[in-house]
């Protein structure tokens, strides 16, 4: 049996008067996936996720939700994912417990499940010491949390997180992140972020947006591989220039190097390898046969916003107009 990916996207655009925010998207989201829509404010990400969440019709194109077209079926689609949009809008004057067996009902549990579902999002969120209060009486963090819960109370197979972090202070962040990666689990989970370090902290995989266009659609790891070609190693090795001079040079392995004094008799050595070879095993075998002590051994890679920048500015700067 073939299991059809959670999310389906194909050619969609968004316009509106002048003005394109969505361009030719195409990308799929597997089962199980926590899946990073990643780029600067006004890439496309928010109006991606609506129209995923049919709060918004494309201009064109097709995308489906657990098999479902958003257009044509979109109340099969509200049934099977949870959407926490950028500015939550909860409801300020409603107590924790009320509001979410409230909107428990809105979205079809009956009463028995309603009330079941409830305790298990508020333990789930951490909300149960704040049950009984009012949400407006809330710290931002809180709110998120009501948030989550709001998604995750009609137990749907998608999750759509749009900015979940923004505006929270750094315990607040790691808390929300905690939870994110807690969904996992269980759900498949699709993010939207202008912030590098929430893509690196949760996500399997990161689509990079530009423009209402993707850009990039792989792992991090992946990605780090391909712009990096190998990655250059560094090693700290007790001996002389000249004789790590002459093994490096007579590796074909090794494009080029730079050799520098470091602490005590150690010499660090930057090598560059051909290709995306990784030069680690043979320089530690290299080691080995000549005696030499060795007490560092690393691969530098790229970091997310390297590979961010990296792929935007190959786009050009100011191409097109910017998507919202």
């Amino acid at each position: 049996m073939i299991v059809r990916p959670i999310i389906e996207v194909k050619n969609l655009t968004k316009r509106y008067a002048g003005h394109t925010a969505v361009s030719n998207l195409t990308f799929e989201v597997g089962r199980g996936e926590v899946v990073g829509l990643l780029g600067p404010n006004g890439a496309g990400k928010s109006t991606t996720m609506r129209i995923l969440a049919c709060f918004l019709p494309a201009t064109s194109g097709t995308a489906r939700v657990a098999g479902y077209d958003v257009f044509a079926e979109a109340d099969q689609v509200r049934r099977r994912i949870g959407y926490m949009p950028e500015n939550n809008p909860l409801h300020l004057d409603m107590r924790v417990r009320d509001y979410l067996r409230f909107r428990a009902r809105l979205k079809g549990l009956t009463r028995r499940r309603s009330r079941l579902r409830t305790e298990v999002v508020m333990e789930r969120c951490g909300l149960k010491d704040v049950d009984r209060k009012i949400i407006g009486h809330l710290s931002k963090g809180y709110r998120q949390r009501v948030g989550l819960a709001d998604a995750l109370v009609h137990e749907p197979e998608l999750i759509i997180l749009d900015e979940p972090t923004i505006g929270l202070d750094p315990h607040q962040i790691r808390q929300v992140r905690q939870l994110i990666k807690d969904l996992a689990r269980n759900h498949s989970v699709l993010i939207s972020t202008h912030i590098l370090s929430e893509v690196e902290m949760t996500c399997s995989r990161v689509l990079i947006m530009q423009q209402g266009r993707v850009l990039a659609a792989d792992t991090t790891q992946n990605l780090q591989q391909i712009m990096s070609d190998g990655g250059q190693v560094i090693a700290e090795i007790a001996a002389t220039t000249e004789d790590l001079r002459a093994c490096w040079e007579q590796m074909a392995e090794v494009e080029h190097f730079n050799i520098a004094p470091a602490e005590g008799s150690y010499q660090r050595c930057a090598l560059t390898p051909r290709g995306s070879f990784d030069l680690r095993p043979l320089v530690y075998e290299q080691a080995r046969l000549r005696g030499w002590p060795l007490r560092e051994l690393s691969r530098s890679l790229h970091s997310l916003e390297d590979i961010f920048v990296h792929v935007t500015r190959a786009q050009g700067d100011g191409e097109g107009e910017e998507g919202r």
